[in-house]
């Protein structure tokens, strides 16, 4: 026979556990906590063990979305280290030009290591998108970078956005050629390099046709427009341009690419990941193409 054990709960009733050929009720139930417990606690460390894994490969993750794209290495573009940005104050004045409309621009005076001013290797000019200003290349650090490495940085606001009014006088492609061409004028800016993202096609690209030669280099980012001229307008520019798309912008970034592509001295980059606004999704990238693009201009 079983041996009959008497257990006394915490209420004081008498529970009965046999031995021999019965059950255990008792055990039975710490088995199955004890079970639990070693359950969660093998969950915990599986969770913890994955998150060690991630944070030792959180880096090479990182620096993997770095990698250059293929057109990036093809024009001979060097994005493996992006530049870091600036240590050194950068003093961003700003001015309005008068006339119908004024214009309202953003500048940064190029100054060496010491913080001297000095005189500019290259002018760079700044348009912006529609739903951006002037404002957007001093946020994102490019007027100050620019300045930093021996470029003066103009970042204006086109009419109708940041604190240039808008105008009734652009209606033509002739009107907005004539209003960039007072700004270059009333700033003495000579030989510029234009830079021209998504809707300031409307500007830069006439101005590319009909004064293209006035143009160090052109830097179009997803302009719109690029629709409006022939094969042999693009091919008679001789404007040294960096034709700039993001990865994911299969409609005006890749309209762009394949019609600009047509200018005889063209090179191209296209940032991986990135949106329409490219430069914003893909700063780091964006600036040391500029910068590589630029050192070759000087």
């Amino acid at each position: 026979m079983g041996t009959l054990l008497l257990l006394t709960s915490k209420s004081g009733a008498a529970q009965s556990c046999a031995y021999g050929g019965g059950l255990l009720p008792v055990r039975s139930n710490q088995l199955r906590k004890m079970n639990f417990l070693r359950n969660r606690l093998v969950v915990l460390g599986l969770v913890l063990l994955a998150t060690l894994l991630l944070y030792l490969l959180l880096p090479a993750i990182r620096q993997g979305s770095m990698e250059p794209s293929l057109e990036v290495q093809r024009m001979g573009l060097s994005v493996v280290s992006p530049p870091p940005p600036p240590t050194i104050n950068v003093t961003v004045r700003t001015g309005q030009l008068p006339g119908d409309p004024p214009l309202f621009f953003r500048e940064a005076l190029p100054i060496d290591g010491a913080g001297r001013q000095i005189l500019p290797k290259l002018q760079v000019v700044l348009l912006h998108g529609q739903a951006f200003t002037s404002k957007t290349w001093e946020d994102l650090g490019t007027l100050a970078l620019l300045a930093t490495n021996g470029y003066q940085a103009l970042a204006l606001d086109l009419p109708g956005f940041g604190n240039t009014p808008d105008s009734d006088a652009l209606k033509t492609d002739q009107n907005r050629v004539e209003l960039l061409l007072r700004f270059l004028e009333a700033l003495g800016v000579r030989a510029p390099v234009l830079l021209s993202p998504s809707m300031s096609g409307h500007f830069s690209l006439p101005f590319l046709i009909k004064h293209g030669a006035q143009l160090r280099g052109f830097i179009p980012i997803a302009p719109v427009g690029t629709r409006n001229y022939t094969p042999q307008q693009y091919q008679a520019i001789q404007t040294p341009t960096l034709i700039v798309y993001g990865e994911q912008d299969i409609n005006l970034g890749a309209q762009s690419y394949k019609n600009l592509s047509q200018l005889p001295r063209h090179a191209a980059i296209r940032l991986p990941g990135a949106r329409h606004a490219c430069y914003m999704d893909k700063p780091r990238e964006f600036h040391q193409a500029l910068l590589d693009f630029l050192s070759k201009l000087e």
